[in-house]
């Protein structure tokens, strides 16, 4: 049978990269049928003066705790589990997902015209050896008119995303400049995961 692992989240994005880079995978989310309920948001939230840096990495090891509990819980196969996160942080303040259409305009006033740090830790855990990357990049936007961020706003885009967009998608026409990697931006950076993988053996 050929390898696979479990991706632990419900991101399209990820699972579009992760067959970009021909792994298979089976999706373990929480709250399904049966299980027990789990509070993502009791993870995500931030702990006062915590780095950006810090908290990605530590949200990505809670999700990746999570999901080792939920596949012992439903007793499945195994298999390699894999777990990412993503954040935006305007110096040391973290922008996660707004909370409605005002909070995604507030966001982007913040962005426009300025260079922000787009963070993606990633996490995999394989029997009892876990191992663990970080992505580090810089994206510039260019400014935005008050009608611009309203437009933008009105495709629904912004909500879900941390920092209230996606490269991947109409924010794109905004965006003057990135550095460093286009996947982690989009939410798995695809060069750290493959040496993830490749430490385990995995026939990439």
């Amino acid at each position: 049978m050929a390898p696979f692992l479990y991706l632990a989240s419900q991101s399209p994005r990820r699972r579009q990269l992760l067959e970009q880079l021909g792994v298979a995978h089976q999706l373990l989310l929480p709250n399904a049928a049966g299980d027990i309920a789990e509070d993502a948001e009791a993870i995500e939230a931030e702990r006062a003066g915590e780095d950006p840096r810090d908290y990605v990495q530590r949200v990505t090891a809670g999700k990746l705790d999570a999901a080792v509990a939920r596949h012992v819980r439903r007793a499945l196969p195994a298999a390699p589990i894999l777990c990412s996160d993503t954040t935006v942080a305007l110096g040391r303040q973290i922008l996660g997902k707004p909370a409605d259409a005002g909070d995604a305009r507030r966001i982007l006033r913040l962005l426009c015209g300025r260079e922000h740090e787009v963070l993606t830790a990633v996490a995999l855990q394989s029997g009892a050896l876990r191992l663990q990357a970080l992505s580090v990049s810089t994206v510039r936007f260019a400014p935005m008119t008050e009608a611009q961020i309203d437009a933008y706003v009105l495709t629904g885009e912004p909500l879900g995303k941390a920092g209230a967009y996606g490269i991947q998608g109409r924010a794109a026409a905004h965006i003057a400049e990135i550095r460093g990697s286009y996947s982690a931006i989009m939410g798995l950076p695809v060069y750290e995961t493959a040496g993830l993988l490749r430490q385990l053996g995995w026939p990439l």
